[in-house]
């Protein structure tokens, strides 16, 4: 059964086909009204203070989650279009690109460290959770906490 999560407020839920009744409309958050959830094949629990960004199938940024202003220091509107890790201000030890690795394989990427250039310019040691999204269209979920 697919599960799926809000970006917005991070409520998970399941869902038979990622459709609403039997319009084929997708399914939007039905408690924040967000308007859609991103699926993923497991249950994820997010950590306590995540902030999540979604990309599309080039990283760039489509949204943000209420969360990720606490996080970064940077509002939605600022970053819109912007590569993630460009937006975001991630910088991930050399040699490792989960971002990259959850666009080209498929595969998520867990707690996986970075280094966050918050918006004030200070250093933010932060954990992240990187997802691809398994619908057409492509493109990632992020999900940014301080670790």
């Amino acid at each position: 059964m697919p599960y799926f999560i809000c970006p917005n407020c991070q409520t998970r839920s399941f869902d038979e086909d990622g459709h609403e009744g039997l319009s084929h409309q997708s399914v939007g958050c039905h408690v924040c009204g967000f308007g859609f959830v991103f699926q993923l094949l497991e249950d994820y629990f997010p950590r306590s203070g995540n902030g999540f960004v979604v990309c599309d199938n080039e990283a760039r940024i489509l949204a943000a989650g209420k969360g990720l202003f606490e996080v970064t220091g940077r509002q939605e509107a600022s970053i819109i279009g912007q590569n993630v890790l460009v937006g975001v201000g991630l910088t991930f030890p050399a040699g490792e690109d989960p971002v990259g690795m959850a666009l080209e394989w498929g595969v998520r990427q867990l707690d996986k460290p970075a280094v966050l250039q918050h918006a004030v310019g200070i250093e933010k040691r932060v954990i992240c959770d990187v997802f691809p999204a398994y619908d057409a269209d492509g493109g990632l979920l992020i999900a940014v906490a301080p670790a």
